[in-house]
């Protein structure tokens, strides 16, 4: 690789890992695949400990604790190349480290429009003209 890979995982804006962090451990990757796959490490573990990392401040581990656990792992082993199947589990560790710390925004509740009710209850009375109109006749009728 000629260019100069940076040191940290960038997970967010704020959220930055050192990579120093990521445990990184390769294994030959199981399935069909003859000699090179038998032979070639290309199957990549990503172990991260949430609960010793500096990455994240005390609210940000919480959410991570409580969605993912203190330990999370990712495993990649689609690529014949190590370095893609290294990049595709950061990828991965990234996309599970975003998502635990996403805060859903809050609902704000709000009223229905008059035009909205009213088109609701004309939509109420035509399904129920229509269903008297499909009823037997009376016998007074």
């Amino acid at each position: 690789m000629g260019a100069e890979r940076d040191e940290r995982l960038v997970v967010t804006d704020r959220v930055r890992i050192p990579r120093h962090e990521l445990a990184v451990s390769f294994t030959t990757s199981g399935g069909p695949g003859g000699q090179h796959a038998n032979k070639a490490a290309t199957r990549v573990e990503l172990s991260f400990d949430v609960v010793s990392s500096a990455a994240f401040t005390d609210a940000q581990r919480e959410r991570v604790l409580a969605k993912l656990g203190a330990t999370v792992r990712v495993v990649a082993d689609d690529e014949r190349s190590q370095a893609r199947n290294r990049a595709l589990a950061e990828e991965r560790l990234a996309s599970r480290l975003r998502g635990a710390l996403h805060v859903p925004r809050r609902r704000r509740a709000t009223k229905p429009t008059r035009g909205s009710q009213r088109r609701r209850l004309d939509a109420k009375s035509r399904r129920a003209e229509l269903k008297q109109q499909r009823r037997r006749p009376a016998v007074d009728d």
